[in-house]
């Protein structure tokens, strides 16, 4: 699902909101999660989810044509841990598409 899908799929659902308005509030909700994460907050959804920050140490690695080693510099990463109510409805519709 891309991101017209998605608004496509948010308006079929609420009465008396524009697709524009609601891609508006899509683009304010992403802004929103990407600011704070920027900033080494947390954001929790209760049930869905938290976006959160964690941070990679630095490593060698190997360039897999060359093997030559690699310094990879330490970095901090977004990260997206999925919530109770999130894993039961991906799991509840594995379980009816497998009878």
């Amino acid at each position: 699902m891309n991101k017209n899908e998605l608004l496509d799929a948010i308006v079929s659902q609420v009465d008396d909101v524009t697709k524009t308005k609601t891609a508006e509030i899509l683009d304010a909700l992403l802004a929103t999660i990407e600011d704070a994460i920027s900033n080494e907050d947390t954001v929790t959804l209760v049930g869905f989810g938290s976006f959160s920050t964690s941070k990679r140490a630095a490593r060698v690695g190997r360039n897999p044509r060359t093997g030559e080693e690699l310094k990879i510099e330490a970095k901090i990463v977004p990260k997206f841990s999925a919530g109770s109510k999130l894993k039961e409805a991906v799991n509840a519709k594995k379980k009816k598409s497998k009878k």
